[in-house]
């Protein structure tokens, strides 16, 4: 199995329609960290099969 991956900025206030979206495109969530900026921001790791 090969996959592609994505990073993907988190605005904290719309994170579930966020990974909604990508969720419905055939992505799954692999982990949240803090933005490297620090603050209340969040950046997903996301990966998906390639076909």
């Amino acid at each position: 199995m090969k996959f592609e991956y994505a990073t993907v900025p988190l605005l904290t206030h719309v994170t579930k329609q966020i990974l909604d979206t990508w969720g419905s495109d055939g992505w799954e969530l692999v982990q949240v960290v803090p933005a490297p900026g620090g603050g209340d921001s969040l950046v997903a790791y996301m990966k998906r099969e390639i076909k």
